[in-house]
C-alpha cells in the first residue's frame, strides 16, 4: 500500500535575468553571486531532511541549483530532470523587461496602469496574463493556461507515482508553483514565490494537500554565522 509522499517544492536561486527584472519562463540565465548564496543556504537548512529523491527541470537555473543544494546538504542523488516542471513559456516576451509585458498585457485588456489591472484581476491576473501572452504571441511558442496548468498538474502525479513513499525534493520555478497553490489550495497564494523558500505538497490516498507555502525557515538555519 502506498504511504504518503511529501514534495519539498523549492524555487531556483537568484539569476542574471531575475536581477535585471526580466522575462525568464524558457529562456535561461545562471545563478547570481546571490543566487549561489541562498542555493548554499537551503542546502545545509535541509541537511536533517532524509530525500528519497530529486527532480527539477529541464533549465540550467535549477539544475545548477540542484547541484549546490546537494552539496551543501551533504546528500547525492539522481537528478531527474522533468520538462513538464519548465517554467511557463513566455514567447515573444521572453527576454522583455517584466514590466513592459505586464503593461502590454493590461493595455490589451483596457486598463491605464498594472496597478488597476491587478485592482480588478486579483488573484485571477497570472490565468488572464498567460491566456493574453499567448493570444499575442505570433511566433506560436507561449502556452495557454490550459496546456500549461496540466501539464504541471500531470508532472506532480507522475512525481508520485514514481515515489510511493517519503521526500521528495523537487526544483522548478516561482510562477510553476504560485500556479501550483491556486490549482491546489488557493488561500496559500500569497505574492511572488522566494528564490530557494520551499513550498511542501504532500500526497497521500490520492489527494494533494498544501502543508506550507513560500517557507524560508530553511534558508535561514542555513545562515551561517559569523
Amino acid at each position: 500500500m502506498a504511504g504518503k509522499v511529501t514534495l519539498y517544492v523549492t524555487r531556483h536561486g537568484k539569476t542574471m535575468l531575475n536581477t535585471t527584472e526580466r522575462v525568464q519562463g524558457w529562456a535561461d540565465s545562471p545563478l547570481t553571486t546571490e543566487g549561489v548564496l541562498v542555493a548554499e543556504q537551503l542546502g545545509r537548512g535541509l541537511t536533517d531532511t532524509k530525500f528519497e529523491a530529486l527532480y527539477t527541470s529541464d533549465r540550467g537555473r535549477t539544475l545548477e541549483t540542484a547541484d549546490i543544494v546537494m552539496r551543501h546538504g551533504a546528500f547525492e542523488l539522481p537528478v531527474n530532470q522533468l520538462k513538464g516542471l519548465r517554467e511557463f513559456g513566455f514567447g515573444k516576451f521572453e527576454g522583455e523587461y517584466n514590466l513592459f509585458m505586464w503593461e502590454t498585457v493590461s493595455k490589451m485588456h483596457g486598463f491605464d496602469s498594472v496597478e488597476a489591472f491587478f485592482d480588478v484581476h486579483k488573484h485571477d491576473a497570472p490565468r488572464v496574463m498567460i491566456d493574453a501572452v499567448t493570444d499575442m504571441d505570433e511566433t506560436g511558442m507561449a502556452e495557454n493556461w490550459d496546456i500549461f496548468t496540466e501539464r504541471l498538474l500531470q508532472s506532480l502525479d507522475l512525481i508520485c507515482s514514481e515515489q510511493k513513499d517519503g521526500n521528495v525534493l523537487v526544483i522548478c520555478h516561482g510562477m510553476v508553483i504560485n500556479i501550483l497553490l491556486s490549482l491546489l489550495d488557493p488561500t496559500r497564494v500569497d505574492g511572488p514565490i522566494e528564490n530557494a523558500s520551499v513550498t511542501k505538497i504532500s500526497y497521500e490516498n490520492g489527494k494533494y494537500t498544501v502543508e506550507s507555502a513560500n517557507d524560508m525557515q530553511y534558508v535561514a538555519r542555513g545562515v551561517v554565522k559569523n
